[in-house]
């Protein structure tokens, strides 16, 4: 467990002499507030920002971001207030506090998803003030991965997924190698566990055998930097496991292919200058064969996050492959240690008022997304793609540099220019040639586009594209399109219900303009707004043209109304007069909707509301795989309501280790739980495994847990899913 003088004696390491003061005022705030609180795992919870401060220690950070790391729990355990804290530590270390404490003004109806999205929102906005708030979150991350195995298993599976999508990659962009590769690998573990420790056995076993190939290869590359006058060291390293599995994945082997994955262990040559990289990288290549096209120069072209190197494959010692880094002692601190490495070079490097971010354009990238993609599943789709390590580089014709994640068209390149660009352009030439827009690039590609001004984009583009910044655009021209669609649907429907009481749209619109307090009835601002809900069938035509005529004494009763209509007319019904209220829509009243039949929500279920053209809302799981394809901006938050006893069809799919009885036993603890089978289907196979459908009828998502968890308790039983359709 780190102690105080741990964290200070790491301080003085690599600040020596400097005053400590006001880490220790914080260790004993913490002390204080944190008094008598437990971890999960049993420790007093001051271990935990304890450790927090020590691994920001090790990151080699400034006194107020360890200060910070100390109190980064304290406003959400406590009464103490942000406004304390920067009264006590000043406005630095509440500004970092402050960045890192969750959301607390939410609603407790609010979904995981929506909490997950407005949290990562709040640091991404923190961080592009001060990058010292998602450094201090990285090492509280870190800290909670390595302790994980307290939590209970879904939570684990949660906090794990969420560490490899969104805090691992973040750590990369910042270049801190070291603590993305820790939290892949401990995501790795909990996420596939079997995986992890069969690899982790296999890749050991490997290393072992080959120890003395690997002091070999370090031989030879010492003597041919001693004999050539470069000083120098040699390194030989082991990936690690996430990433040796992700390799595995790429090329579609398994772990008892592993041989085929040649860079297992990789070398680091370590020189003093830039001109002793080069002049290292022509001497391996004149003692070993390189591969074609494996030869990158980070150097000339560093990575967004400051990386530089240089990376060649060759043909070493028995023709087996090896790949070989170059680097300078500082480029390889830069590769550990990322924007922690700037800290003692550059005063200011975290705050954006110094104006050290031009480096870091993927963080204005991201900053743009969170104030665009209003949608929490929209939003967190394009973080987690924008994150995604792997990169090209790509050249306008001028020889301007842009940055591409690896899968991207000239249409991304496109975007990323320029959002006009995009929407206009026709065609691609890349390197002198036309290329489809489908077309995948490769670093060096010069790309040129070509535009019109009678263009626009096509819904297969979102198909296309794979960068967030695309995606987006796109979405926007067509919700500008969809919008215009609505706010004319909108006035067609209202004017419609207008006629019943024999006035018009413009008598309205005329109305309204000499008179907006109208609109304060449906608490909305604008004409075109009122128009826009009634399109999306938020507010009823009907109500809006009653409670007109009723204000400005154009009233008709609802008898002399449905004595005017025609008998053969047909009643467009677009609310519903029904006290079975299941759904809930804040806002809103009787509105009409129905249950999703592609994923079947029940009640409990996390849901989302999607507002259909004339059949009201559509509510869908909030994990539905059809939600994707959807406009998010016909998203709508609902929630369960009133209990009606209605029941509601759950396929469940079982495997099991076949045996007689089985089935029998299945059905017996479904009806124990008082659920009814609709149908079942049994498949068995030859290698003794029994596959069970079960379509059965269940009244809410805790009957349902009920009915799995007596499964569960069956003799043979591996896995139990519950299937959409």
């Amino acid at each position: 467990m780190a102690t105080l003088s741990k964290i200070l004696d790491e301080i003085q390491s690599y600040l020596p002499g400097c005053n400590t003061r006001i880490v220790e005022k914080a260790y004993e705030w913490a002390a204080r507030i944190h008094e008598g609180q437990m971890r999960k795992s049993g420790e007093p919870y001051l271990s935990h920002p304890m450790e927090v401060a020590y691994i920001l220690a090790q990151m080699k950070l400034d006194l107020p971001t360890i200060a910070a790391g100390l109190l980064h729990d304290v406003v959400e355990d406590s009464q103490v207030s942000i406004e304390d804290i920067k009264k006590e530590f000043g406005e630095e270390v509440a500004f970092i506090v402050d960045g890192v404490t969750k959301l607390k003004n939410l609603p407790s109806s609010v979904d995981k998803l929506t909490q997950q999205a407005e949290s990562l929102r709040k640091i991404i906005f923190a961080m592009s003030k001060d990058l010292r708030v998602i450094l201090v979150k990285l090492a509280d991350r870190l800290h909670n991965m390595r302790t994980l195995e307290y939590q209970a298993e879904h939570k684990r599976q949660r906090i794990a997924k969420e560490t490899l999508e969104i805090y691992a990659p973040l750590a990369g962009r910042l270049g801190i190698d070291w603590v993305k590769c820790e939290l892949e690998d401990l995501a790795f573990k909990y996420l596939y566990p079997k995986e992890y420790e069969r690899l982790k056995i296999e890749v050991e076993k490997r290393v072992k055998e080959a120890k003395e190939y690997v002091e070999n290869v370090k031989k030879i590359l010492e003597e041919l930097l001693e004999k050539n006058n470069i000083k120098g060291k040699v390194l030989g390293r082991v990936k690690h496991l996430y990433s040796v599995y992700k390799k595995l994945q790429k090329y579609n082997l398994t772990i008892d292919e592993l041989d085929q994955i040649y860079d297992l262990i990789g070398f680091r040559i370590i020189v003093n200058t830039v001109e002793e990289c080069y002049k290292t990288l022509g001497l391996v290549h004149t003692l070993w064969t390189p591969i074609p096209g494996r030869f990158k120069d980070y150097i000339s072209l560093p990575k967004p996050n400051m990386y530089q190197s240089l990376h060649t494959t060759v043909l070493g010692p028995n023709s087996k492959k090896i790949e070989i880094q170059i680097r300078t002692e500082y480029m390889d601190r830069v590769a550990n240690e990322g924007i922690a490495a700037h800290f003692l070079y550059k005063e200011g490097i975290f705050t954006s008022k110094h104006g050290h971010y031009k480096y870091l354009e993927w963080l204005s990238k991201l900053i743009e997304l969170q104030k665009e993609l209003k949608h929490p599943r929209e939003f967190l789709e394009s973080l987690k793609l924008d994150l995604f390590p792997d990169e090209i580089y790509v050249f306008t014709p001028k020889g301007d540099v842009i940055v591409l994640p690896v899968g991207a068209t000239p249409l991304d390149f496109a975007y990323a220019i320029h959002t006009e660009i995009g929407n206009r352009c026709v065609r691609a030439f890349v390197n002198d040639k036309l290329v489809p827009l489908d077309y995948k690039l490769n670093t060096g590609d010069i790309v040129k586009i070509e535009t019109s001004p009678y263009q626009k984009p096509s819904r297969d583009w979102l198909k296309i594209v794979v960068t967030g910044r695309a995606k987006s655009r796109i979405k926007q021209w067509f919700k500008r399109e969809e919008k215009e669609k609505l706010i004319n649907l909108g006035k067609e429907l209202l004017h419609k219900e207008l006629k019943k009481y024999k006035t018009s749209l413009n008598a309205f619109i005329q109305e309204i303009n000499e008179n907006s307090s109208f609109l304060e009835n449906f608490k909305i601002n604008t004409l075109d707004e009122l128009f826009y809900q009634i399109g999306s069938a938020k507010v009823s035509a009907k109500n809006v043209a009653r409670i007109f005529a009723e204000k400005t004494g154009k009233f008709i009763s609802e008898e002399e109304l449905i004595e005017k209509i025609p008998k053969e007319a047909p009643k467009e019904k677009i609310f519903l007069e029904t006290t079975k209220d299941i759904i809930v829509v804040e806002g809103t009243k009787d509105v009409l909707f129905h249950l999703a039949q592609c994923c079947k929500p029940i009640s409990g279920d996390e849901i989302i509301g999607y507002i259909t053209r004339g059949k009201g809302i559509s509510v869908h799981r909030i994990d539905c795989p059809n939600l994707k394809d959807l406009d998010s901006e016909r998203f709508v938050e609902v929630r369960w309501g009133r209990y009606d006893n209605r029941t509601y069809p759950v396929h469940l799919y079982i495997i099991c280790l076949d045996r007689k009885g089985l089935l029998a036993n299945i059905s017996s603890a479904i009806a124990a739980a008082e659920s009814n089978i609709l149908k079942a289907e049994v498949r068995t196979t030859s290698d003794k495994k029994a596959f069970f459908e079960f379509y059965i009828e269940v009244n809410d998502k805790n009957h349902l847990d009920k009915i799995i968890s007596n499964i569960y308790k069956i003799e043979g039983v591996l896995n139990i899913e519950r299937r959409i359709g």
